[in-house]
């Protein structure tokens, strides 16, 4: 089976384009990129395993309507447990997709957290995507959100296939969060809009 390919990208968004979910500390333009600087214990989680619920993660988001695909690059230079970033995608505070990079068991992992009411968490070690530029893609089609990444220009890896009504109402962008601290520091890269992914593969 050939590769998947990214489809043409329709255009990179300005930042401003995007509205905050939950401010972050600091934002700053430098150059082309955006510099995010988290707040003390900030996270996205709902209730398994920990019993806790947090929902004050930093995201700055766009409308994503069936059809479309948003990528997100960042820079994945993390050393904290749970320091992350990546891509959200959100219909409300009980339903939600975030996707990214984040740090786990001593190493860079990437990973998804798919959240309906109670979150869960999948995994995967790339310990050799540390301080590289990643970039996240999530494609929304029909019920399905598409969820892919890839370091620099190498391959895509799918992530996940998580479901969305496809009549809801929905928006995604960057998020970023630090769990265990405050002031991680994320350069964020690329925010770009386009079609959705014809297929799965």
């Amino acid at each position: 089976m050939a590769p998947y390919v990214t489809p043409p990208t329709e255009h990179d968004l300005a930042w401003s384009a995007g509205s905050w979910l939950n401010p972050p500390a600091a934002v700053a333009e430098d150059g082309a990129d955006l510099l995010v600087t988290t707040r003390e214990g900030s996270d996205f989680w709902r209730t398994t395993g920990y019993g806790f619920v947090r929902d004050d993660g930093h995201a700055l988001l766009v409308p994503f309507p069936a059809g479309s695909a948003l990528e997100v690059g960042f820079i994945a230079d993390f050393d904290e447990l749970y320091d992350q970033a990546g891509a959200l995608v959100r219909v409300d505070a009980e339903t939600w997709v975030k996707a990214g990079v984040e740090v786990s068991d001593g190493e860079p992992q990437l990973g998804a957290v798919v959240t309906r009411g109670t979150s869960d968490w999948s995994l995967a070690p790339v310990p050799q995507w540390a301080g590289r530029e990643v970039t996240v893609r999530v494609s929304r089609a029909g019920d399905a959100v598409t969820v892919r990444a890839r370091c620099a220009d190498g391959p895509w890896r799918t992530v996940r296939l998580a479901w969305l009504a496809p009549e809801a109402a929905a928006v995604a962008g960057l998020f970023c969060c630090s769990p265990q601290r405050a002031d991680l520091r994320v350069r964020f890269t690329r925010l770009a809009t386009g079609p959705a992914d014809a297929s799965l593969h």
